[in-house]
Protein backbone atom coordinates (compact mmCIF):
# COMPACT_ATOMS: atom_id res chain seq x y z
CA UNK A 1 0.00 0.00 0.00
CA UNK A 2 2.90 2.14 0.69
CA UNK A 3 3.96 1.81 -2.70
CA UNK A 4 0.82 2.45 -4.09
CA UNK A 5 0.50 5.49 -1.90
CA UNK A 6 3.94 6.58 -3.46
CA UNK A 7 3.16 6.05 -6.76
CA UNK A 8 0.07 7.94 -6.60
CA UNK A 9 2.12 11.27 -5.46
CA UNK A 10 4.22 10.49 -8.17
CA UNK A 11 1.71 11.04 -10.68
CA UNK A 12 0.61 14.16 -9.22
CA UNK A 13 3.38 15.51 -9.05
CA UNK A 14 4.45 15.27 -12.84
CA UNK A 15 1.51 16.26 -13.96
CA UNK A 16 -0.50 13.50 -14.42
CA UNK A 17 -4.69 12.34 -14.16
CA UNK A 18 -4.65 13.34 -10.19
CA UNK A 19 -4.59 16.84 -10.66
CA UNK A 20 -5.14 19.32 -7.86
CA UNK A 21 -8.32 20.72 -6.27
CA UNK A 22 -9.40 24.27 -7.99
CA UNK A 23 -8.81 26.92 -6.13
CA UNK A 24 -11.03 28.28 -3.57
CA UNK A 25 -11.68 31.53 -1.03
CA UNK A 26 -11.71 30.81 2.72
CA UNK A 27 -14.92 33.40 2.88
CA UNK A 28 -17.06 31.33 0.20
CA UNK A 29 -15.34 27.72 0.43
CA UNK A 30 -18.21 26.59 -0.95
CA UNK A 31 -16.74 28.11 -4.28
CA UNK A 32 -14.67 27.19 -6.73
CA UNK A 33 -12.58 30.04 -8.25
CA UNK A 34 -14.07 28.81 -11.05
CA UNK A 35 -13.65 24.68 -12.40
CA UNK A 36 -10.40 22.63 -11.87
CA UNK A 37 -10.20 22.78 -15.69
CA UNK A 38 -10.55 26.44 -16.32
CA UNK A 39 -7.35 27.89 -18.00
CA UNK A 40 -6.19 29.72 -15.27
CA UNK A 41 -6.00 26.83 -13.28
CA UNK A 42 -4.40 24.38 -15.80
CA UNK A 43 -0.37 23.85 -15.54
CA UNK A 44 1.61 24.95 -18.18
CA UNK A 45 4.95 24.06 -17.26
CA UNK A 46 5.28 20.84 -19.99
CA UNK A 47 4.08 23.12 -22.45
CA UNK A 48 6.35 24.34 -25.49
CA UNK A 49 7.65 27.46 -25.93
CA UNK A 50 5.53 29.86 -28.51
CA UNK A 51 7.02 30.81 -31.52
CA UNK A 52 8.42 34.35 -31.35
CA UNK A 53 9.13 34.08 -27.21
CA UNK A 54 12.14 35.84 -27.51
CA UNK A 55 11.09 38.54 -29.71
CA UNK A 56 7.56 39.13 -27.18
CA UNK A 57 9.37 39.04 -24.03
CA UNK A 58 11.82 41.74 -25.41
CA UNK A 59 8.88 44.26 -26.42
CA UNK A 60 7.78 44.06 -22.74
CA UNK A 61 11.55 44.36 -21.49
CA UNK A 62 14.70 42.18 -20.86
CA UNK A 63 15.81 44.21 -17.98
CA UNK A 64 12.60 45.30 -16.52
CA UNK A 65 12.39 43.75 -13.23
CA UNK A 66 9.68 41.90 -11.64
CA UNK A 67 6.99 43.60 -9.32
CA UNK A 68 4.91 42.33 -6.84
CA UNK A 69 2.02 45.19 -7.00
CA UNK A 70 0.56 44.03 -4.10
CA UNK A 71 1.90 43.67 -0.25
CA UNK A 72 0.86 45.45 3.14
CA UNK A 73 0.46 48.52 4.14
CA UNK A 74 -0.77 51.45 2.55
CA UNK A 75 0.00 53.19 -0.36
CA UNK A 76 -1.27 56.85 -1.35
CA UNK A 77 -3.77 56.06 1.93
CA UNK A 78 -5.05 52.91 0.13
CA UNK A 79 -4.57 48.90 0.69
CA UNK A 80 -1.65 47.72 -1.89
CA UNK A 81 -3.21 45.82 -4.67
CA UNK A 82 -6.86 44.69 -5.65
CA UNK A 83 -9.34 43.89 -2.67
CA UNK A 84 -12.53 41.68 -2.94
CA UNK A 85 -15.82 41.81 -0.88
CA UNK A 86 -17.48 38.88 -0.48
CA UNK A 87 -21.53 39.19 0.34
CA UNK A 88 -24.11 36.79 1.09
CA UNK A 89 -27.14 35.99 -1.40
CA UNK A 90 -29.38 38.53 0.31
CA UNK A 91 -26.97 41.76 -0.16
CA UNK A 92 -29.63 44.14 -2.18
CA UNK A 93 -28.34 44.73 -5.55
CA UNK A 94 -28.32 47.63 -7.33
CA UNK A 95 -27.98 49.59 -10.48
CA UNK A 96 -24.90 50.87 -11.63
CA UNK A 97 -24.80 52.68 -14.74
CA UNK A 98 -21.85 52.39 -17.21
CA UNK A 99 -19.21 54.06 -19.80
CA UNK A 100 -19.04 50.95 -21.61
CA UNK A 101 -23.01 49.76 -21.60
CA UNK A 102 -22.74 47.95 -24.96
CA UNK A 103 -20.34 45.68 -23.67
CA UNK A 104 -20.81 45.62 -19.99
CA UNK A 105 -23.52 43.09 -17.72
CA UNK A 106 -26.47 45.03 -16.85
CA UNK A 107 -26.69 43.73 -13.81
CA UNK A 108 -28.00 44.65 -10.94
CA UNK A 109 -24.68 44.39 -8.30
CA UNK A 110 -24.45 43.31 -4.96
CA UNK A 111 -22.53 46.61 -3.71
CA UNK A 112 -22.27 46.70 0.16
CA UNK A 113 -22.23 50.21 1.85
CA UNK A 114 -18.37 49.64 2.70
CA UNK A 115 -17.12 47.86 -0.66
CA UNK A 116 -13.18 47.55 -0.94
CA UNK A 117 -12.31 49.48 -3.56
CA UNK A 118 -8.69 49.06 -5.18
CA UNK A 119 -6.79 52.42 -5.00
CA UNK A 120 -5.62 54.85 -7.81
CA UNK A 121 -7.32 55.31 -10.92
CA UNK A 122 -8.48 51.92 -12.27
CA UNK A 123 -11.02 51.63 -8.80
CA UNK A 124 -11.53 47.79 -9.48
CA UNK A 125 -14.14 46.71 -7.16
CA UNK A 126 -14.78 42.67 -6.89
CA UNK A 127 -17.84 40.89 -5.05
CA UNK A 128 -18.55 37.33 -4.40
CA UNK A 129 -21.63 36.25 -3.73
CA UNK A 130 -20.94 33.15 -1.61
CA UNK A 131 -24.50 31.71 -1.73
CA UNK A 132 -24.32 31.64 -5.78
CA UNK A 133 -21.00 31.23 -6.06
CA UNK A 134 -21.08 34.51 -8.45
CA UNK A 135 -18.48 36.84 -9.50
CA UNK A 136 -19.31 40.53 -9.89
CA UNK A 137 -16.24 43.33 -11.09
CA UNK A 138 -16.61 46.62 -12.09
CA UNK A 139 -13.84 49.38 -13.08
CA UNK A 140 -13.63 52.82 -12.34
CA UNK A 141 -16.96 52.23 -9.37
CA UNK A 142 -17.63 55.56 -7.81
CA UNK A 143 -20.40 57.37 -6.85
CA UNK A 144 -22.33 59.98 -8.40
CA UNK A 145 -25.12 61.84 -7.00
CA UNK A 146 -25.90 59.16 -4.82
CA UNK A 147 -25.95 56.43 -7.65
CA UNK A 148 -23.24 53.87 -8.43
CA UNK A 149 -21.27 54.57 -11.90
CA UNK A 150 -18.57 52.24 -13.59
CA UNK A 151 -16.50 52.25 -16.55
CA UNK A 152 -17.56 48.71 -17.16
CA UNK A 153 -18.82 45.46 -15.74
CA UNK A 154 -18.85 41.69 -15.77
CA UNK A 155 -21.21 39.17 -14.10
CA UNK A 156 -19.09 35.33 -13.90
CA UNK A 157 -20.07 31.84 -12.72
CA UNK A 158 -17.53 30.63 -10.26
CA UNK A 159 -18.80 27.13 -11.52
CA UNK A 160 -18.16 27.91 -15.38
CA UNK A 161 -15.81 28.37 -18.17
CA UNK A 162 -17.88 30.57 -19.91
CA UNK A 163 -16.39 33.48 -21.60
CA UNK A 164 -16.77 36.87 -22.28
CA UNK A 165 -18.67 37.33 -25.68
CA UNK A 166 -15.82 38.25 -28.80
CA UNK A 167 -14.91 41.90 -28.43
CA UNK A 168 -16.48 42.55 -25.40
CA UNK A 169 -14.38 44.21 -22.07
CA UNK A 170 -15.18 42.99 -18.63
CA UNK A 171 -13.93 45.01 -15.74
CA UNK A 172 -10.34 44.15 -17.19
CA UNK A 173 -9.30 45.66 -20.81
CA UNK A 174 -8.30 41.98 -21.88
CA UNK A 175 -12.24 40.84 -21.21
CA UNK A 176 -10.84 38.55 -18.92
CA UNK A 177 -12.17 38.29 -14.85
CA UNK A 178 -9.78 39.64 -12.25
CA UNK A 179 -10.10 37.46 -9.32
CA UNK A 180 -8.71 33.81 -10.38
CA UNK A 181 -5.28 35.81 -11.64
CA UNK A 182 -4.93 37.52 -8.43
CA UNK A 183 -2.01 36.00 -5.82
CA UNK A 184 -3.45 35.42 -2.32
CA UNK A 185 -1.72 35.43 1.04
CA UNK A 186 -4.02 32.68 2.34
CA UNK A 187 -3.00 30.67 -0.54
CA UNK A 188 0.78 31.23 0.14
CA UNK A 189 0.20 30.43 3.89
CA UNK A 190 -1.17 26.86 2.43
CA UNK A 191 1.85 26.49 0.96
CA UNK A 192 1.24 26.92 -2.97
CA UNK A 193 -0.24 28.91 -5.48
CA UNK A 194 -2.08 27.13 -7.99
CA UNK A 195 -3.07 29.05 -10.72
CA UNK A 196 -2.11 31.76 -13.20
CA UNK A 197 -1.41 34.88 -11.59
CA UNK A 198 -2.45 38.50 -13.91
CA UNK A 199 0.42 40.99 -15.11
CA UNK A 200 0.62 44.16 -16.90
CA UNK A 201 2.43 45.21 -20.03
CA UNK A 202 3.47 48.89 -20.93
CA UNK A 203 2.70 48.62 -24.62
CA UNK A 204 0.26 45.87 -26.19
CA UNK A 205 -1.35 44.76 -29.61
CA UNK A 206 -4.60 45.22 -31.20
CA UNK A 207 -4.89 41.77 -30.92
CA UNK A 208 -5.85 38.87 -28.46
CA UNK A 209 -5.32 35.29 -27.92
CA UNK A 210 -7.53 32.37 -26.08
CA UNK A 211 -8.70 33.33 -23.21
CA UNK A 212 -8.50 37.08 -23.53
CA UNK A 213 -11.71 38.29 -25.30
CA UNK A 214 -10.89 42.43 -25.97
CA UNK A 215 -7.70 44.11 -26.66
CA UNK A 216 -6.55 48.21 -25.72
CA UNK A 217 -4.49 49.58 -27.89
CA UNK A 218 -3.74 51.08 -31.53
CA UNK A 219 -1.22 49.11 -32.79
CA UNK A 220 -0.46 46.07 -35.26
CA UNK A 221 3.39 45.88 -34.73
CA UNK A 222 3.77 42.25 -34.32
CA UNK A 223 6.32 42.82 -31.93
CA UNK A 224 4.13 43.96 -29.42
CA UNK A 225 1.93 41.10 -26.92
CA UNK A 226 -1.51 41.01 -27.25
CA UNK A 227 -3.58 40.32 -24.49
CA UNK A 228 -4.19 36.98 -23.06
CA UNK A 229 -0.02 36.17 -23.90
CA UNK A 230 0.45 33.49 -21.40
CA UNK A 231 4.41 33.52 -20.11
CA UNK A 232 6.18 31.34 -17.39
CA UNK A 233 9.34 31.62 -15.31
CA UNK A 234 12.07 29.36 -16.96
CA UNK A 235 12.26 26.29 -15.58
CA UNK A 236 15.81 26.40 -14.99
CA UNK A 237 15.87 29.18 -13.05
CA UNK A 238 16.22 28.87 -9.36
CA UNK A 239 13.86 29.53 -6.65
CA UNK A 240 15.62 28.42 -3.56
CA UNK A 241 17.34 31.79 -2.60
CA UNK A 242 14.26 33.69 -2.30
CA UNK A 243 12.48 34.13 1.15
CA UNK A 244 9.37 32.17 1.05
CA UNK A 245 6.80 34.51 0.35
CA UNK A 246 8.98 35.34 -3.32
CA UNK A 247 9.58 31.92 -3.68
CA UNK A 248 6.36 30.59 -3.45
CA UNK A 249 5.12 33.02 -5.76
CA UNK A 250 7.87 32.37 -8.30
CA UNK A 251 7.02 28.58 -8.06
CA UNK A 252 3.73 29.46 -9.44
CA UNK A 253 5.48 31.12 -12.07
CA UNK A 254 7.13 28.24 -13.30
CA UNK A 255 4.21 26.21 -13.00
CA UNK A 256 1.27 27.86 -14.24
CA UNK A 257 2.61 30.86 -15.62
CA UNK A 258 0.99 34.38 -15.85
CA UNK A 259 -1.35 36.18 -17.98
CA UNK A 260 -1.35 39.55 -19.67
CA UNK A 261 -4.46 41.26 -18.64
CA UNK A 262 -4.24 45.27 -18.94
CA UNK A 263 -1.68 48.25 -20.11
CA UNK A 264 0.40 48.91 -17.18
CA UNK A 265 3.78 49.08 -15.71
CA UNK A 266 6.09 46.25 -17.51
CA UNK A 267 5.86 42.82 -15.22
CA UNK A 268 3.73 44.40 -12.54
CA UNK A 269 1.81 41.17 -10.86
CA UNK A 270 -1.37 41.56 -9.36
CA UNK A 271 -2.57 40.49 -5.86
CA UNK A 272 -4.68 40.90 -3.14
CA UNK A 273 -3.56 43.25 -0.45
CA UNK A 274 -3.05 41.49 2.83
CA UNK A 275 -1.19 42.90 6.44
CA UNK A 276 0.45 39.76 6.80
CA UNK A 277 2.44 39.90 3.49
CA UNK A 278 6.50 40.61 3.80
CA UNK A 279 6.98 43.67 1.80
CA UNK A 280 10.79 43.31 2.14
CA UNK A 281 10.11 39.54 1.20
CA UNK A 282 7.88 40.18 -1.99
CA UNK A 283 10.51 42.94 -2.87
CA UNK A 284 13.28 40.09 -3.96
CA UNK A 285 11.10 39.81 -6.46
CA UNK A 286 13.06 42.95 -8.57
CA UNK A 287 15.75 40.29 -8.85
CA UNK A 288 13.89 38.40 -11.53
CA UNK A 289 13.83 40.27 -15.13
CA UNK A 290 11.91 40.03 -18.21
CA UNK A 291 14.83 37.83 -19.41
CA UNK A 292 14.07 34.94 -17.22
CA UNK A 293 10.46 34.33 -18.58
CA UNK A 294 9.76 32.94 -21.90
CA UNK A 295 5.99 33.03 -24.14
CA UNK A 296 3.75 29.67 -23.70
CA UNK A 297 2.21 28.22 -26.90
CA UNK A 298 -1.26 27.27 -25.11
CA UNK A 299 -2.87 25.94 -27.79
CA UNK A 300 -3.27 23.03 -27.00
CA UNK A 301 -5.17 24.69 -23.59
CA UNK A 302 -7.94 25.70 -25.66
CA UNK A 303 -11.66 23.52 -25.41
Amino acid sequence: MLQAALAASLVALLGGAAAPPPPRLPQAPRCTVLPASSVWNRRVDRLPVARGSALLVASIGLARELHADFGSGLWRGRPIGIPYTVVSGTQRKVRVSFDYADESDRGPYPIPPRVKIEGGSDRHALIVDRDACRLYELFALERRGGAWHAGSGAIWSLRSNRLRPAGWTSADAAGLPILPGLARYDEVRAGAIRHALRFTAERTRRAYVYPARHFASDSDDPALPPMGLRVRLRADFDTRPFPRQARIVLEALKRYGMILADNGSPWFVSGVPDPRWSNDQLHTLHRVTGADFEVVDTRSLRP
